[in-house]
């Protein structure tokens, strides 16, 4: 605890005396502080103890002690130290009612006491507080590095909690609470989560102070369920020495934290940071396993595959898992969405239990996730974010990527299942969008796909004869061709269909054969003339 008036009232070396104020001694007191200047406000900064001796006063004056007193508690000093037998043989009664007016203790300082002895004791005892606190947040550290190293982040986190009197969070790259401490905090650093997403929005290493939520239902003693308002302190901290922070921690304290308490907060701050920092390296090894897996399955060799796998991703090739090939917009002029899906779907697998892999491959990344499992959702709802940002014209941080999605697959279909995500790949980029499922593509039309130029090109030069026909008046062949496919060559219902005499069709047809140089009587030609036909409807 620093020194207070308390403290040095009772001091026995300073034989002090209270003579206004009483009931406000328990102020802590920054620095002593000796003054005869009428007006020491432009010198002070707020919580000294001022002594004097009334040199350069009229102290026995009612208004000058009025307005000096007034101004020395507006200024924030928190005492004055009057030194009797030097001026006055005692304190002037103005100063003294002017002092219980504003109450502004007043301790009386008897002449065989210096304003030294009193600096020197407040000074002291500021001296074994902050000792005190150095000496409390070396214990600090040496029990969070503890609880950090057999517990885990867990045990950090109720240790820090435990420290500072309040609670603490730990929250993953995507912004989702990994763990908490106590246990009531979980919902309350939930609450949190666009704060901590703005914070990771700025240069790191990054901190921010937020309010709490004044919610009724988070208690003012801070646990949830209770009546009042939460007036909670939060202290936000990225974590991490890259450019995108790997991780944030949270702390919610009454109040602002002592010196001891900060050394707590930046012991922890320091162990989850280099906790994070040493599983980089464990990342990249863990990576090249993952690429090594993934060139067997590709490979035709899921028996290898699941060997190299271990406990690590074996898990993934026990259930039906789908792939995912990514590829960032060749427009992106910055940013990294490939890996920013990285950390989406290892965020979401972490936080589920389960396995994923992600290999970067080439420009490319290729992600194998359980069907239906937490990461194969976050991809699926980073891309439906990615859409609506494009549909609102939004400039995306990370820049834009497309990728497909392929259908449920196992290991042994794993080469499969690696060509269908790249057909729809393909679709997703030639559709202008960022993810195309495989499943989507056989449950839907072929029509859509008949967009591609060149599939116009090729229409354009097959139907162009026929066209050039029809311009001159000679005839309707385009019409009746397109009449004639969609009835599946049937003359009756075709001509009827055109308001001609079948026999009229009939030599529609013949020209079209001459013109073309094709026999309608092959389904090869009838198909290409009808996707021709379909290609070029719309111009």
């Amino acid at each position: 605890m620093p020194p207070t008036l308390a403290s040095l009232v009772h001091h026995s070396a300073l034989k002090l005396t209270v003579r206004a104020g009483e009931d406000r001694l328990d102020v802590p007191v920054r620095w002593a502080h000796a003054s005869e200047l009428a007006d020491p406000v432009p010198y002070m900064e707020g919580g000294e103890l001022l002594l004097i001796t009334a040199l350069k006063l009229d102290a026995e004056d009612p208004e000058a002690m009025r307005r000096y007193v007034k101004r020395l508690a507006g200024a924030g000093v928190v005492g004055l130290g009057f030194a009797v037998g030097v001026n006055y043989d005692e304190i002037p009664k103005a100063l003294v009612e002017a002092a219980e007016r504003e109450g502004l203790p007043l301790l009386e300082v008897p002449r065989r006491t210096p304003f030294l002895a009193i600096s020197k004791a407040v000074s002291a005892a500021i001296a074994a507080d902050q000792y005190r606190a150095v000496t409390a947040g070396f214990a600090a550290q040496r029990e969070l590095t503890k609880q950090a190293l057999t517990h885990g982040p867990e045990g950090l986190l109720s240790a820090l909690a435990s420290q500072v009197d309040g609670w603490a969070a730990l929250y993953d790259a995507s912004g989702a609470v990994v763990a908490a401490a106590p246990e009531w905090a979980v919902r309350r650093a939930a609450r949190l989560t666009e704060e901590v997403e703005r914070l990771r929005e700025r240069p790191a290493p990054a901190s921010a102070v937020v309010g709490g939520t004044g919610s009724a239902e988070s208690g003012g003693n801070g646990k949830d369920g209770e009546t009042g308002g939460n007036a909670d302190r939060i202290e936000l901290h990225t974590l991490g020495s890259g450019r995108r922070p790997r991780a944030a921690l949270a702390v919610g304290t009454a109040a602002a934290p002592g010196t001891a308490e900060r050394y707590a907060v930046h012991s922890a701050i320091a162990l989850l940071t280099l906790t994070t920092e040493r599983s980089r390296p464990l990342h990249a090894a863990e990576q090249r396993i993952g690429a090594a897996v993934l060139r067997m399955l590709l490979a035709g060799e899921p028996d290898h595959a699941r060997a190299v796998a271990g406990d690590l991703y074996g898990d993934l090739l026990d259930a039906p898992f789908r792939v995912i090939v990514a590829e960032a917009e060749s427009t992106a002029r910055e940013g990294d969405p490939l890996g920013g899906l990285t950390e989406v779907v290892e965020s979401a697998a972490a936080r589920s239990g389960e396995a994923v892999l992600a290999v970067p491959e080439g420009e490319r990344l290729v992600v194998l996730a359980a069907d239906g499992g937490a990461a194969a959702q976050a991809a699926g709802r980073f891309a439906t974010t990615l859409e609506g940002a494009r549909a609102n014209g939004e400039e995306l941080e990370d820049g834009e990527l497309v990728a497909g999605l392929s259908a449920p697959a196992g290991p042994i279909a794993a080469a499969a299942a690696y060509k269908q995500a790249e057909q729809a790949l393909s679709v997703a980029r030639r559709r202008g969008r960022v993810l195309v499922e495989h499943e989507q593509l056989a449950a839907g039309s072929v029509l859509p796909l008949l967009a591609d130029d060149a599939v116009k090109a090729f229409a354009d030069g097959l139907l162009r004869a026929l066209h050039d026909h029809d311009a001159t008046g000679r005839g309707d062949l385009v019409a009746s061709l397109r009449a004639w496919l969609s009835r599946h060559g049937q003359w009756d219902a075709a001509a009827a269909d055109l308001g001609v005499h079948r026999h009229t069709l009939r030599y529609r047809m013949r020209r079209v054969e001459e013109i073309l140089g094709r026999s309608l009587d092959d389904p090869d030609v009838r198909m290409e003339l009808w996707l021709a036909l379909k290609a070029t409807a719309a111009d």
